[in-house]
């Protein structure tokens, strides 16, 4: 996918205040799909080896200072720890203002919190994307009922639609995406582990039974996103009477497999009102 250069952000400044592997990235999908050039775009962070990669790795200008950083630019991306909140906030706070775009990255930090730590009133975007950005697959909410224009909406598409799926969400409802497809891609490396595990056990080689776990479920995650059938009706049309799709339901029915992955998401959902209430 490639998207024309001349569009709403060409003249744009992005500025990534966290340089860690979410913001690395988005600033390499932005970057290959041309939606902001390289020399328009500038990233901070408190390591110096974080810093040295993504100014070799993409030939962007790093800082150290977020101060100077958000004055250079017009749409920043927070993308720090939630504990890193404080003092980022206090940090920029005095040179945050209406005419700068924040984008929230950051996990169980509502708009409410950012807005009390940036009393100048910048527009501001809540957003949780998760790890699959890093190969161009990522899941991204933003939350729709945030303090912002409708442009800054699209302008949050805009960027992410070069690294993933995008949905609008309430913001009340950005910590079940977190326990959903935050934290859910470590809920399908289990999955693929124990498929492959399971291909072992049953005299597969290794690498063999890694690749077919992977591309089945690469493949039937989008047999359902192109064709929107029920994920039910789906399962249904693999599972013949007295065959071998039901013997192995029959087993991970035994084992709880739907209301685990249902619990999981639930307590990750839990955690991250935790955290933001920290």
């Amino acid at each position: 996918m490639s998207l024309d250069i001349n569009n709403a952000l060409k003249d744009k400044c992005l500025g990534f205040i966290g340089a860690g592997n979410m913001a690395e990235a988005m600033i390499r999908g932005i970057i290959q799909n041309q939606v902001v050039l390289p020399d328009r775009i500038l990233a901070s962070d408190i390591s110096n080896e974080r810093r040295k990669h993504v100014s070799k790795t993409f030939d962007i200008q790093t800082l150290e200072e977020n101060p100077f950083l958000v004055d250079q630019s017009n749409v920043i991306f927070l993308a720090v720890k939630p504990q890193a909140i404080p003092r980022v906030l206090e940090d920029i706070g005095t040179n945050m203002g209406p005419e700068k775009l924040l984008i929230s990255i950051v996990a169980g930090v509502p708009i409410q919190t950012l807005s009390a730590g940036l009393p100048k009133g910048p527009r501001i975007v809540r957003t949780m994307p998760n790890t699959p950005v890093t190969v161009m697959e990522g899941a991204m909410a933003i939350a729709s009922d945030s303090p912002a224009r409708p442009e800054d909406l699209k302008t949050v598409e805009t960027l992410f639609q070069t690294i993933g799926r995008t949905v609008r969400v309430e913001e009340k409802l950005i910590d079940a995406v977190t326990g959903l497809s935050g934290s859910g891609p470590a809920y399908v490396f289990m999955m693929l582990e124990a498929l492959a595990d399971g291909g072992v056990k049953m005299g597969l080689p290794r690498d063999v039974a890694e690749t077919l776990a992977a591309q089945t479920l690469m493949g039937s995650a989008k047999l359902f996103l192109e064709t929107r059938t029920n994920p039910g009706e789906l399962k249904c049309r693999v599972t013949s009477p007295g065959g071998t799709t039901i013997a192995g339901i029959h087993e991970l029915e035994k084992g709880g497999i739907r209301a685990s992955l249902m619990n999981a998401v639930e307590s990750a959902t839990k955690r991250s009102m935790e955290l933001g209430k920290g």
